[in-house]
């Protein structure tokens, strides 16, 4: 699959999927007689994962990082387990601060509401 083919499909720019090959997320990517990148199935799936990744704002260093041990095998297992929780535990950390801004969101609106609606049965 070509460059301008993997951006369409995974809604990123041929510039992020190049940035990604030169930061090391993605391997060199195989590239055609003419010299244009050809994107294989496992290349795209990689790209899936990272797209979810950074979806869930795991950081680029923590991508890096879990793509290297990737690269080295099933031994690093347990490493790549232990990035991952922690991304899970700084995301649910982040949720839960969100969560927190909109219960205090509706708990204005809430309050608002019924400050009209006095104000509408004293008029």
């Amino acid at each position: 699959m070509r460059i301008a083919e993997v951006a369409e499909t995974y809604q990123i720019t041929p510039d992020t999927l190049r940035y990604y090959e030169r930061i090391g997320l993605l391997p060199r990517i195989r590239r055609n007689a003419s010299g244009v990148r050809d994107y294989s199935e496992a290349d795209c799936g990689r790209i899936e994962f990272i797209k979810c990744m950074r979806g869930a704002n795991v950081s680029i260093e923590a991508l890096q990082a879990y793509m290297r041990l990737l690269d080295q095998g099933e031994d690093t297992v347990a490493e790549r387990k232990a990035i991952l929780e922690e991304q899970r535990d700084l995301a649910e950390a982040r949720i839960a601060e969100m969560q927190a801004g909109l219960d205090r969101l509706n708990y204005k609106i809430e309050n608002y509401g019924k400050m009209l609606e006095n104000e509408k049965r004293f008029k």
